[in-house]
């Protein structure tokens, strides 16, 4: 009889019987979960399926043609003693050796006893007898021959156990098996049957919570299975295997130089690291010793590989250069993608990167959120990747040589991330630099060794020998650091310090429009940065009808808003559908798919704006997207309108992008004033125009003295505040404003400007 005993760890379960204490055996039920009991569980499930039983539910009751079969072979006959019991298993179960019977008839002697004992009668004893023999024939004869052997028998029991089946259990457990209880409900259940566990032990381990919703030991099957199909597709293993960082002493530009030799002694093992190091150390020095680091390592003869910013997507050739299909499934994906690896030389290091990217993929594939086709993509961007530099690093490779991949900048995204990952998993050290603290690197992994510096530099290049090498000195690195402190989250801004602005439409009250009008940006209400982006607020408003029908007064008013910021429209309209425009036939080539192409746009002979700071190209370009994307303009994706919107947008007139150009998001910004006195209305190009001048941030105001619907046509919703400010007045002449009086003084000049921008 098999004596009950406590493990000391999980593993116990698979340790032959002669090698236990005691030659014992474990019944434990399990009510709680973490890694370590789904591991166990999985191995324990293995182990049962070799010899053993699972049952999944409950052990169903002996039907109709079990109970005949077995009166027709056995008769109506009990006697509660050993002697007949093991008779009947003789001839019930006739492959069991005389050991075997004996402790199984002992065993179920002793368990009928204990139900005699409670009260139970004796045809309630014959009917549980008749049931064990029934259970052990129809469930547990694959089992029974082997009981009490070395290797024992294990039982996997998933559910809440009934009380006759955990009596069974105790048979068989007495007899020679391992058995386990999964109860993923608790254990309250069960205390109802043994309410002081004499027959099982509650396991207890640290971390343990409630099983997830979703296990169960069908998903235990479909994880083997997975695994399964998972190693078919490592084929052949190299017999190197990566040391990443356990090697290096944290001195990071002296591990790098290491010779590959004196970093390990085990020759299965290629020795190499993966860090990134975030900040420098030392604002003036740090160039310096980048440089000479690259200068080291190609006069060690080491292959190098060097990226600043951004790894460049594949090309279409590229990527063309891919065999690939549609796929089914993760695994038919990664068996055929894999195979464009023999581009690589060598066996072994076909069978490394091989092993790499099966590893990579099957772990992205089990993100929250992946498909197949984004799997697809990204294994086709690595294999891309590693084509493209892999003469580079690895011509002529064998063991133990490390190739040296150096990123200056930071993985922008996850395609960067995880290629950066399946490098640093073949014989490659790679370092990513990210010295300004303001961009922030993508990358994790569980091998990264980071080291982190205060101190903030904006480097785009690493520097080499034909890279310009640019190296402050200590005060202008002083000077820097004073003027970060001086100009970050005080409310004091340096020229030009932004490069990009949202804009923020406001409410006011018609009174207010002239208080704000002049204002610089960064003391109107909503004003603020976050991040590298400022939030302007701007006024965008139509002024309809004539203040207590005051002429004088409203031509006043007026010329009051006319700074030298100010354009001043009064022709309309004031951009025609046929107005010359040299980018119109162009349009279809810059907007494609919904984006606008900006470096075929800045390539092209037509565009007009290569003059303006890259910063500011990239801003109205920015915009010009956004005003598409917003569909503010009435047809935008219905008839075409949106190439009329690029056009339009890429011809703006010289002097509006001069006061782009000196646009500074943080003080005053343009302005633009629309006096339409008469019943003509806003072209199409006119309102993309304002739109557009809206979107980059200039304050737009629209004079209607007849209060008439010449503004709104083209628009999609209403984005302008309306200020109905008096009765409407028709038939008006323009003034010359240069004889307008107001509260500023005149300066003559002014009449030139505002009419200057009219045609």
């Amino acid at each position: 009889m098999l004596r009950r005993d406590e493990i000391s760890k999980l593993d116990d379960y698979f340790t032959d019987s002669g090698k236990r204490r005691n030659r014992c055996g474990y019944f434990y039920r399990i009510n709680g979960y973490n890694l370590q009991v789904r591991e166990f569980i999985r191995r324990y499930y293995e182990a049962t399926r070799l010899c053993g039983v699972v049952i999944e539910g409950k052990l169903n009751n002996p039907d109709r043609n079990n109970l005949a079969y077995y009166n027709e072979i056995m008769g109506s006959d009990f006697q509660l003693n050993s002697e007949f019991i093991k008779d009947s298993l003789k001839k019930w179960l006739p492959r069991i050796s005389m050991h075997q019977r004996e402790n199984l008839a002992s065993s179920i002697c002793s368990t009928l006893n204990e139900l005699k004992q409670s009260g139970k009668n004796d045809n309630m004893l014959k009917n549980a007898y008749i049931k064990f023999m029934c259970w052990l024939y129809y469930r547990f004869e694959g089992i029974i021959s082997h009981l009490g052997e070395e290797k024992l028998p294990k039982i996997l029991y998933e559910g809440n156990i009934g009380s006759y089946e955990l009596l069974l259990m105790d048979v068989l457990f007495s007899a020679g098996c391992d058995i386990v209880l999964l109860q993923y409900s608790g254990d309250d259940e069960y205390l109802k049957l043994d309410a002081d566990s004499s027959r099982s032990i509650d396991l207890k381990l640290p971390g343990m919570t409630a099983f997830p919703a979703d296990f169960s030991l069908k998903s235990i099957r479909q994880d083997i299975l997975t695994s399964l199909n998972n190693e078919r597709l490592y084929g052949v293993r190299s017999q190197f295997n990566n040391c990443t960082n356990a090697w290096i002493t944290g001195k990071l530009g002296d591990d790098i130089r290491k010779e590959f030799s004196s970093r390990g002694s085990d020759s299965s093992f290629f020795y190499n690291c993966f860090c990134r190091i975030t900040g420098v150390e030392d604002k003036v020095t740090y160039l310096n010793e980048l440089y000479q680091l690259s200068q080291d390592l190609k006069h060690s003869q080491r292959k190098i590989v060097i990226v600043n910013r951004e790894i460049v997507p594949p090309s279409p050739e590229e990527i063309n250069s891919i065999r690939r299909s549609n796929y089914k499934d993760v695994s038919q994906m990664i068996s055929e993608l894999s195979s464009n690896l023999s581009f690589l030389f060598g066996q072994e290091l076909r069978r490394i990167a091989n092993k790499t990217f099966v590893d990579i993929m099957l772990e992205e594939s089990r993100v929250e959120g992946m498909n197949i086709n984004r799997l697809t993509t990204m294994a086709v961007y690595m294999l891309c990747w590693l084509k493209r530099y892999h003469l580079q690093l690895f011509s002529d490779w064998k063991m133990p040589q490390i190739a040296v991949f150096f990123y200056m900048g930071g993985c922008r995204n996850n395609n960067e991330s995880v290629f950066c990952r399946f490098l640093a998993r073949l014989p490659v050290d790679v370092v990513i630099f990210n010295p300004d603290l303001s961009h922030k690197c993508s990358l994790q992994d569980e091998l990264l060794y980071e080291v982190n510096y205060d101190q903030s530099l904006a480097v785009s290049e690493y520097p080499e020998e034909n890279s310009g090498l640019r190296v402050g000195t200590v005060a202008y690195h002083a000077e820097r650091d004073l003027d970060t402190m001086v100009y970050e989250n005080t409310g004091i801004y340096r020229n030009q310090q932004y490069s990009h602005a949202a804009v923020v439409i406001l409410q006011t009250m018609y009174e207010e429009i002239s208080v704000l009008w002049d204002q610089e940006l960064k003391y109107r209400p909503n004003f603020s940065t976050v991040d590298s982006v400022v939030n302007i607020p701007v006024i965008f408003a139509k002024i309809s009808g004539v203040k207590d029908n005051d002429l004088t007064a409203y031509w006043s008013s007026i010329k009051k808003l006319i700074t030298q910021d100010t354009a001043v429209v009064t022709t309309i309209p004031n951009i025609a559908s046929d107005t010359p425009n040299p980018v119109k036939e162009y349009a279809t080539e810059f907007f494609k798919n919904g984006k606008v192409l900006k470096s075929k746009i800045k390539s092209h002979k037509v565009y007009q704006y290569s003059f303006l700071r890259d910063n500011i190209q990239d801003y109205i370009l920015d915009k010009l997207q956004l005003l598409i994307d917003q569909k503010i303009i009435k047809g935008t994706f219905e008839n075409g309108t949106e190439y009329t919107i690029v056009s339009t947008v890429l011809n703006l007139d010289k002097d509006i992008l001069r006061m782009i150009q000196k646009f500074d998001f943080t003080k005053k910004n343009p302005k633009l004033i629309y006096i339409i006195a008469g019943e003509t209305m806003l072209s199409l190009e006119d309102t993309i125009s304002a739109a557009f001048l809206n979107q980059i941030g200039f304050d737009i105001l629209f004079f209607v003295p007849t209060g008439y619907q010449c503004i709104e046509r083209y628009f999609n919703r209403n984005l302008m505040e309306e200020h109905q400010i008096g009765e409407y007045v028709f038939d008006l002449k323009l003034p010359n404003f240069n004889k307008v009086s107001s509260d500023m003084n005149n300066r003559s000049s002014w009449f030139d400007f505002i009419f200057k921008w009219r045609k």
